[in-house]
């Protein structure tokens, strides 16, 4: 790495970092002044505001605008140095193109190190503070209001509730069944399920059993009522608002596992999560690299219209995720390819500026 290379990082580095702190910190005063009302109607202070919810609201925003600082950053460099026309003699010194184009890559390959540890392992951490601060204060009371329920909780066991109060945690009209392949052998029955919270167990109310050995071999079995274990919850009928932002990339694994177990039928949306983690680093690259591809001329509107142009094409590529996303969740696409179609997209644009804009 060469004095240049660390010249081009340094301004690149430092302008990505104070587009950041100076977008995000608009943003969170303009979010401030619409959940003020709300603030104010709990008695909070300034101090529980700050450090309960913006401490860590803020990198949150950073993450999710990061494809749009990013390109202001490279954007505000790449167009400075070629007003000033340090582009034209770094060319004419004999490095190519492509080799000035190394220092940005390597910039954003950082970023992306960095976002992709900030989203696996760091922000998760935070954003359970974060969400669980906007579900005391600021969301309404959650109410669990699915109907005719239905949860797998083993290879061979299936539950069943009409309607389930998640305030007092109690289930109405149970059934736990047993299934073997397509033929049902066993199905119990209560009218009502609840968790006693000290014991860690459910409590049913006397139960009738119907045990099935053939077309027309049943018994009947009544059983009082009794405490029991089963691999089920009152989590699992908890509120699943931004559930995934507070999962780290091991625990979100392992929540996709038990999703896929019990054929949960909103799997999609956490997998689409999971695959995003992976890709959404590799966008920041592309980026990066169709930024000095399209700001590395100088231009007659100057810096300020080739930041401009940065905005539109960071507004597109999100518009692309938000598209794929909502492709995915509802089985349009698999969330794989989801994931990777806006970075792919937008990878095929920068091959396709660099062979044809000129430079």
């Amino acid at each position: 790495m060469n004095i240049l290379d660390k010249y081009i990082i340094k301004k690149f580095l430092a302008a990505f970092f104070f587009s950041v702190v100076i977008l995000v910190s608009v943003i969170c005063v303009i979010d401030f002044t619409e959940k003020n009302d709300d603030f104010i109607q709990h008695n909070l202070s300034m101090g529980q505001i700050i450090f309960g919810y913006y401490i860590y609201l803020f990198p949150y925003f950073a993450n999710l605008l990061s494809p749009i600082t990013i390109f202001i950053a490279v954007v505000f460099v790449t167009a400075q140095l070629a007003a000033r026309t340090e582009i034209v003699a770094i060319l004419a010194s004999g490095v190519s193109f492509k080799r000035l184009m190394l220092p940005y890559a390597l910039g954003g390959s950082v970023v992306g190190l960095l976002i992709f540890g900030l989203i696996g392992w760091v922000l998760p951490v935070g954003s359970k503070s974060r969400v669980a601060f906007e579900r005391a204060y600021i969301k309404l009371p959650y109410r669990f209001q699915g109907r005719n329920v239905h949860i797998k909780i083993g290879p061979k066991s299936y539950v069943y509730m009409e309607s389930y109060d998640n305030t007092s945690n109690v289930g109405f009209r149970f059934a736990l069944e047993t299934v073997d392949g397509t033929i049902l052998r066993r199905r119990m029955t209560a009218d009502a399920i609840n968790w006693d919270s000290t014991k860690h167990v459910w409590h049913l109310s006397p139960q009738l059993v119907r045990t099935f050995r053939g077309a027309q071999d049943e018994t009947l079995q009544t059983i009082p009522a009794r405490d029991t274990t089963l691999n089920l919850f009152p989590k699992d009928f908890a509120s699943n608002y931004k559930i995934a932002e507070t999962l780290t990339l091991p625990e979100l694994n392992a929540f996709i596992r038990t999703k896929i177990e019990r054929g949960a039928d909103d799997t999609q949306i956490y997998l689409s999560d999971k695959y995003e983690r992976y890709s959404y680093p590799f966008a920041i690259v592309v980026l990066t690299l169709i930024g000095v591809i399209l700001s590395a001329r100088k231009s007659r509107a100057g810096v300020g219209g080739q930041i401009a142009l940065g905005f539109v094409l960071a507004f597109i590529f999100i518009i692309f995720v938000m598209l794929s996303r909502n492709l995915a969740q509802v089985g349009s696409l698999s969330p794989l390819i989801a994931a990777w179609v806006p970075t792919t997209v937008f990878s095929v644009i920068g091959l396709a500026l660099y062979r044809f804009v000129p430079k």
